[in-house]
């Protein structure tokens, strides 16, 4: 992809004035789990939306990850209503490149999905992730509960201080809950899955080589 947009954010009198609908076809179904893109999902789901860069590679990290039941691609955390991938690599909608993971925290803990989120991307880049620049390749993270929250905030404190003792600087990632971050708007149809379907596209994950020691974090933290 090696795309090179603004290196600041917008703000919302500068963005793009979006659409009143979504211009195009989202499949109902997963390529590769067969499972539904878009919601209602079974009630004993939990829902998060993680952006590590180019969403092409981060999704394939998260549908080949056990317990995982759906992903998708889009854009969340701007301004721009339903926008276009044409748009928001303009750098003038304000959103980043997001996954939206959908996963049975029965199977998998939401400490081990955010260990997969750690590990796989540098958090220390700001608005860019290796060789893609721009304000939509930042990494984020936009919760759908408080515990996740806590959860989110717990980590972060632990991978900072691993990424510290191994010369890393701190990490930039936006922290918000969905009610923050605004809506998850579906990316076209052609980049769901799309390392599916283009087994030898451009994929630019590449983690720091530095662990995220998480495991602590798999039961939900207690309340006064």
């Amino acid at each position: 992809m090696f795309s090179f947009g603004p290196r600041r954010l917008v703000t919302p009198d500068e963005a793009l004035p979006g659409h009143d609908q979504r211009l195009f076809e989202v499949p109902d179904r997963h390529a590769v789990l067969g499972t539904p893109l878009e919601p209602p999902f079974p009630a004993d789901l939990e829902v998060v939306f993680l952006g590590m860069g180019c969403f092409w590679g981060a999704e394939r990290k998260f549908w080949q990850t056990p317990g995982v039941y759906s992903t998708a691609v889009g854009y969340q955390g701007g301004y721009t209503d339903n926008p276009t991938y044409d748009e928001v690599c303009t750098g003038r909608t304000g959103h980043t490149e997001a996954v939206q993971v959908v996963f049975d925290p029965e199977q998998i803990p939401f400490a081990d999905i955010l260990k997969v989120f750690w590990e796989n991307h540098d958090p220390t880049q700001g608005f860019r992730q290796g060789n893609d620049v721009g304000t939509q390749y930042r990494s984020a993270i936009y919760t759908t509960n408080a515990v996740q929250d806590e959860i989110v905030e717990a980590s972060k404190a632990m991978y900072q201080r691993a990424l510290t003792s191994n010369g890393y600087r701190d990490i930039t990632t936006e922290i918000d809950p969905v009610a923050q971050a605004g809506t998850f708007y579906f990316a076209e149809g052609y980049h769901q899955q799309y390392l599916h379907k283009v087994p030898n596209g451009y994929c630019g994950m590449g983690g720091t080589g530095v662990s995220c020691p998480v495991g602590v974090l798999g039961v939900a933290p207690e309340h006064d």
